[in-house]
């Protein structure tokens, strides 16, 4: 039976209450694996006349948000964590290429962060990953895309302040 949109947040709903922190996270980003591997949910949630952002849900009171993404060219973010929140990116079409990166400085006012390279690595179909609070990040997509991401609070309310990719040897 099709995982329904209904389905997928009582069962993220009931991960994130009954395991606060990062195992109930990490059973979320689990459950995005398996939405993602169901055809009919996809197609029901994110196609291609999705925008780059759509707020699917947003829970009233835990917080977490579901979000389809689809993005019809190219488009590249600079390094960012997600201020207090954790964030799960699940790849349902085409590729992500993810960086992780090192926080060296974290930004304030006036004075971005500094960010160090770690390691890059591709986001294919099915493949989701959890972010945690603070972890540096950078999406890099150079062609179509759709995704499946969960923020574990609405980030168009959150202020964030930039960060800047600094060479290995600086």
């Amino acid at each position: 039976m099709p995982m329904t949109l209904d389905d997928f947040v009582a069962r993220a709903r009931t991960a994130l209450k009954d395991h606060p922190g990062t195992d109930g996270r990490q059973m979320v980003c689990d459950l995005v694996r398996e939405a993602l591997a169901d055809p009919a949910f996809v197609a029901a949630n994110i196609t291609d006349r999705t925008p780059e952002r759509q707020v699917l849900y947003e829970d009233p009171e835990l917080g977490f948000t579901v979000l389809a993404h689809a993005y019809h060219d190219a488009k590249t973010s600079g390094p960012h964590d997600h201020g207090p929140s954790w964030a799960i990116y699940g790849q349902a079409a085409g590729e992500t290429v993810m960086t992780d990166w090192e926080c060296l400085a974290r930004p304030s006012e006036g004075t971005p962060g500094k960010a160090k390279r770690i390691r890059d690595y591709a986001m294919k179909p099915g493949d989701a990953y959890l972010y945690e609070p603070g972890i540096l990040h950078s999406p890099r997509r150079d062609g179509p895309t759709r995704l499946l991401r969960i923020e574990g609070m609405n980030m168009d309310r959150v202020k964030r302040l930039p960060y800047q990719p600094v060479d290995a040897a600086a």
